[in-house]
């Protein structure tokens, strides 16, 4: 393993890692990844990677991982310089750069999959990757114009599972559902409606898409009546509704063991 001390934090090659914030990619869908935590599954998995910036500390204790892996350049400094590059303090020894996976083809998805419509929280986003991945649900379908599973803070909440999930990213929430409803699935839309199963009566069908709504704004008339059916989580008659990211994992888990 040979390590490249950074003696300048101004460094062209450096600014990757100050430059990438939480929504910013660059043309060859480059993105940044920190935490050991988060690193360690990217690097368990087949995720390309381009650097690594981290402490000699991180490199002594996860050499076993590091060295399983071809990356082309192990910048090593210490915290405080890590903090220079960076330009805020950082509470973590490790950084990757690395390429976004290639999106899956609709056709290349699962019998599960859990899909988006308008989620404007990146945590959200995150969160509901990481229950995905726990579940078995390995199939991940957002809106282009959201934001996307490996946006840094995404990718931190799901503490580095979105890896592990086929992502596609579809224009046109309509054709999308037609397209999939070709395909076999049964689309269910989590909404509260006059008419919605609820979740314990639901009996799934074998392949299904469960649509999640809007944090605030759930899903449009028109885009439940494109649907098969609503589901709603039964609830206490004064709560209107749960956080999006609780409501798919409830929901997912609901969908999986019935």
């Amino acid at each position: 393993m040979t390590l490249t001390p950074v003696d300048d934090i101004n460094d062209p090659e450096l600014l990757i890692y100050q430059q990438l914030r939480d929504k910013a990619f660059n043309a060859d869908n480059s993105f940044i990844a920190d935490s050991p935590k988060v690193v360690n599954v990217l690097l368990e998995s087949d995720i390309e990677v381009i650097s690594l910036l981290a402490t000699p500390e991180y490199y002594e204790q996860y050499a076993h991982l590091i060295e399983q892996r071809d990356i082309p350049t192990l910048y090593v400094a210490k915290k405080k310089v890590m903090e220079g590059i960076v330009g805020h303090k950082v509470h973590h020894n490790c950084m990757m750069h690395g390429v976004r996976p290639p999106e899956h083809p609709l056709e290349q998805l699962g019998g599960q999959i859990i899909m988006l419509d308008e989620i404007s929280s990146t945590e959200n986003i995150g969160s509901i990757a990481r229950s995905a991945a726990a579940m078995g649900v390995n199939s991940y379908l957002l809106p282009k114009q959201g934001p996307h599973p490996f946006n840094r803070r995404a990718l931190r909440v799901s503490m580095g599972l979105a890896s592990r999930l086929k992502t596609h990213q579809y224009d046109d929430i309509f054709e999308t559902l037609a397209i999939l409803k070709a395909r076999g699935y049964t689309i269910y839309a989590a909404e509260v409606t006059p008419d919605a199963t609820l979740l314990s009566q639901l009996k799934p069908a074998e392949k299904w898409v469960l649509l999640m709504g809007h944090e605030g704004k759930g899903l449009a008339p028109e885009v439940i009546k494109a649907c098969d059916e609503a589901v709603q989580i039964e609830m206490e008659p004064y709560i209107k509704s749960f956080n999006v990211a609780v409501a798919a994992s409830i929901m997912m888990y609901q969908l999986k063991n019935r």
